[in-house]
């Protein structure tokens, strides 16, 4: 069970996130924001069912965009990883953190944790995994939760199935009622996770 100032501090920090998404509408139609509010409505199940251990988990969000999952769940993880192959894209990490933290420290709120890197590249690429290794001392199999919204989860499924551990998982935003099959990979769904539009799969 967490603790009250810090469910305050992400329920904060998803409200700032999600005043600020981007939708499938306009010039960036193409691109989509997870909205933190429905992540932090399946948090209860990932931490009961230890998908999350606070202070323990090691996370990767393959596709970050912004960083905003990475700086919600840097509350909750050891280490917080993400990539983003568009450099305009991760650019607004840092002003978007920026304007974040005045906020919470106007409001008296957690700042987050100095446990996030992000890192420009492709996520199917080797290269980007050696800066990954390289700055953070994690290989690819050092992790133990994976993240994506729903766009290339079938690519990012075969990397995990080819290259994680077995026992991690992988959380996918934005799946509907028909859930795919992933080789490698079985479904752990719950209809919790599922009413906030998450799918949670694990490598067996």
């Amino acid at each position: 069970m967490l603790d009250v100032r810090l469910m305050k501090t992400l329920s904060r920090v998803a409200a700032f996130y999600d005043g600020r998404k981007v939708g499938d509408v306009g010039h960036l139609g193409f691109r989509r924001s997870t909205h933190l509010g429905a992540l932090l409505g399946g948090l209860d199940l990932l931490l009961h069912e230890k998908v999350l251990v606070p202070g323990e988990t090691c996370f990767l969000d393959m596709g970050c965009a912004d960083g905003r999952v990475n700086v919600l769940l840097s509350y909750l993880v050891k280490t917080s990883v993400g990539i983003e192959i568009d450099d305009w894209i991760l650019e607004e990490y840092e002003p978007l953190k920026r304007a974040l933290v005045e906020i919470l420290l106007a409001e008296g709120f957690l700042l987050p944790p100095d446990n996030i890197d992000l890192f420009l590249g492709d996520t199917l690429e080797e290269e980007v995994h050696e800066k990954v290794l390289q700055s953070t001392r994690l290989p690819f199999e050092a992790f133990d939760l994976f993240y994506t919204y729903l766009t290339m989860y079938q690519e990012f499924a075969d990397l995990i199935a080819k290259r994680a551990r077995a026992g991690t998982h992988f959380l996918i935003y934005g799946l509907d009622l028909i859930l795919p099959r992933l080789r490698g990979l079985t479904l752990v769904q719950d209809p919790r996770l599922l009413e906030n539009k998450l799918a949670l799969y694990r490598k067996e």
